[in-house]
């Protein structure tokens, strides 16, 4: 199978970069995959193709931009040129612009490709009957919210469009299929990045850190982290070093820079700007606690699934889809009560001052991420290909019995 990925790609700062990266990575090895058409949006730097692993031949086809007009045209002119065989779509609602109009735009390319004939899958990571529009950076105006939910409910029937659509939270399956009367829905786990070797779960010698991943400024508070940790501190005698990893959402350009000035009095913060792929690793394995600022969320958590990997001990939020995802796959954390200060330094202290229980929630959601890894989620939708292949492919007519 020669098969399309249409995904953001490292080094691409795009949304759901690091997944599109995990997902080649794995379609690669697959054997049924033959050849990868990498559709990614351009970047300055080179693609990060350095696998080492033999795998199949990747053919990268660098043609769209954030927030550009003619991505619909650019993405579906490498798509004449490749002639794929299927197309996977990785997808949320601001994956091709935070501009309505690129952002709409972007999101009618599976109907298209189901037009062409094209065997379509898209996974989409959220749906807008999930999304806080205003803790998301969206907009707070109420008359809005209402004209961003009636574009968001036409942008999905466009999406419901492909022959299937993949999300990784059972709740999206019940919503699609009520609201939409959808059939063509599947349920496939958001999957864990890496099954690194078993961790030994120790610390490395200094202060503890207590990391924050992703981007930052919209539904990502850190203010309410640095506040959790100065409260710790104060009763507590524990040395910890606070970690930012990560870059601002592009809805609130300037936010880490904004925090920086802000704390600047504060004691062993760090700010580390963009992780690189290769850094990932390091930055989790050297964390005590990976902590989740958020105030709503807006479908399965990445970060999750990599803490998962590298057997973090995580304090998170009791709501929304984080919640529903640890039910579901077997996750174990500290909950805390969102945007309340007292409650997640409550939650981090619980952590980083009980070593033994530290290990035994790290040692649960290595588990938990190990039942799901890439490469079988990436045989998961290979299934589903083959299913739809076989239902377009014209069924061969009878032969006439010979006298």
């Amino acid at each position: 199978m020669k098969l399309a990925i249409v995904t953001a790609y490292p080094p691409s700062k795009v949304t759901l970069t690091e997944y599109g990266y995990h997902l080649v990575k794995h379609f690669r090895l697959q054997d049924q995959v033959t050849e990868l058409v990498l559709i990614c949006d351009k970047t300055e730097g080179e693609k990060d193709l350095t696998f080492t692993e033999n795998g199949c031949k990747i053919t990268v086809k660098e043609c769209w931009s954030f927030n550009s007009y003619g991505n619909i045209f650019s993405v579906n002119k490498a798509l004449n040129q490749t002639k794929p065989d299927a197309v996977l779509f990785n997808l949320q609602f601001l994956k091709f612009g935070d501009k309505k109009i690129p952002a709409a735009l972007g999101l009618l390319l599976p109907a298209i490709c189901k037009f062409k004939g094209i065997p379509t899958i898209s996974l989409l990571h959220n749906i807008l009957e999930q999304v806080d529009l205003e803790s998301a950076g969206f907009t707070e105006n109420k008359v809005l919210q209402k004209i961003y939910n009636f574009i968001g409910t036409t942008l999905t029937r466009f999406v419901l469009a492909s022959d299937v659509v993949a999300v990784t939270i059972s709740k999206y399956v019940t919503i699609l299929e009520k609201k939409y009367k959808a059939k063509n829905i599947a349920l496939i786990p958001h999957g864990a990045f890496e099954t690194p070797p078993t961790p030994t779960y120790d610390l490395p010698v200094g202060p503890k850190q207590v990391m924050a991943f992703g981007k930052f400024g919209t539904y990502k508070k850190v203010e309410v982290l640095i506040e959790a940790v100065e409260l710790i501190r104060k009763r507590t005698q524990e040395d910890i070093e606070i970690v930012i990893a990560g870059t601002d959402s592009p809805n609130t350009p300037g936010y880490l820079d904004s925090m920086k000035e802000k704390y600047n009095t504060v004691p062993q913060i760090r700010f580390t700007g963009y992780v690189a792929e290769e850094d990932v690793e390091k930055i989790f394995k050297d964390s005590a606690v990976v902590v989740f600022p958020y105030t709503s969320t807006t479908g399965s958590s990445g970060v999750l699934h990599q803490a998962g990997s590298y057997g973090n001990a995580v304090a998170l939020p009791d709501l929304g889809d984080l919640s529903i995802l640890v039910k579901e796959e077997g996750y174990r954390g500290e909950f805390f009560d969102a945007d309340n200060t007292g409650s997640l330094a409550d939650a981090i202290q619980n952590i980083i001052t009980n070593d033994k229980y530290r290990r035994n929630l790290g040692h649960t959601n290595y588990t938990a991420a190990c039942s799901l890894p890439m490469s079988t989620i990436a045989a998961m939708y290979l299934d589903h290909f083959n299913t739809i292949i076989e239902k377009k492919s014209p069924v061969p007519k009878l032969q006439e019995e010979q006298a």
